[in-house]
């Protein structure tokens, strides 16, 4: 089904639905779905703004909801993602962070006061949520590292990477399966981010990486694709980085809720061969 197509629809069905906020939230759902179900990149491009004006209407009539700013945070993140501009990416993922960070604050609000304070505050916050939280923990968190990510070594961001190591972890404390492997994956990330001599565990790294790849069974290729760039390529593991990046190139992206990304990670898996990293 054509996407606009399926946004007309699904604008119909919130029309006639009943309750305006729990419409609004399963529309909000929906279009995430849409999204990642779509196997036509290019698509999801044209149609991702409207998607995401759509959604930022329905949070300013419900701006406390915190399953539609979760929604919101996850498509403003997921169409930065597809986007070449990195002064646009850096403003999606501040618009991530942002609608995130309001959900985490509308559903955790022990968490949310203590983002700014000190570490052992915020741990204490942090171990209290149960796994009916871990949700917006985890959007929370992912917005989170992303927007780390466009702050340009600014050390001030950086100083708080404990905190977000610690949100994961605790996450994978209660629910080591965590969104089908996401939560690992992002751990791994976390673990890897800095050189050793700063506090890099490679190995601690390693073990999310390939804990996720075991959980999804091979089917989210996102997983290779950042145990290759992120872990392979800091640790100079040219066979690993080649033998994940050609399993990505040979699978079958079609998966539910995986085909958009898995199609994205293969196109970033043709650039990262092409780039032949370790011969420079």
């Amino acid at each position: 089904m054509p996407l606009i197509r399926a946004l007309s629809l699904l604008l119909m069905a919130l029309t006639l639905g009943g309750c305006a906020s729990l419409a609004s939230d399963r529309m909000a759902g929906h279009l995430k779905a849409a999204m990642l179900a779509q196997d036509d990149p290019q698509t999801v491009r044209a149609a991702a703004p409207a998607f995401l004006l759509l959604v930022e209407s329905m949070i300013a009539e419900n701006p406390g909801d915190p399953r539609l700013l979760a929604t919101g945070s996850e498509l403003a993140a997921s169409y930065g993602a597809l986007l070449d501009d990195p002064e646009r990416r850096r403003r999606l993922a501040d618009r991530a962070y942002d609608l995130a960070k309001r959900a985490l604050c509308a559903d955790q609000a022990r968490v949310c006061g203590t983002l700014e304070g000190p570490f052992e505050d915020f741990a204490a916050a942090v171990d209290k949520v149960s796994i009916s939280g871990l949700d917006s923990l985890f959007v929370f968190g992912t917005a989170w590292a992303d927007w780390m990510g466009h702050q340009g070594g600014d050390w001030a961001a950086i100083a708080d990477l404990p905190k977000l190591e610690y949100l994961f972890a605790h996450i994978l404390k209660l629910d080591p399966g965590f969104r089908a492997g996401r939560a690992q994956l992002y751990a791994g990330a976390l673990a890897i981010s800095r050189p050793p001599a700063l506090g890099g565990q490679p190995d601690k790294a390693r073990g999310h990486f390939e804990e996720a790849l075991r959980q999804t069974e091979g089917r989210d290729l996102m997983v290779q694709l950042e145990f290759a760039r992120r872990y392979a390529r800091q640790v100079y593991d040219q066979p690993l980085h080649d033998r994940l990046l050609n399993q990505i190139l040979a699978a079958d992206p079609d998966a539910p809720g995986l085909t958009l990304t898995n199609l994205l990670a293969q196109e970033e898996a043709r650039r990262l061969i092409a780039e032949d990293w370790f011969a420079l």
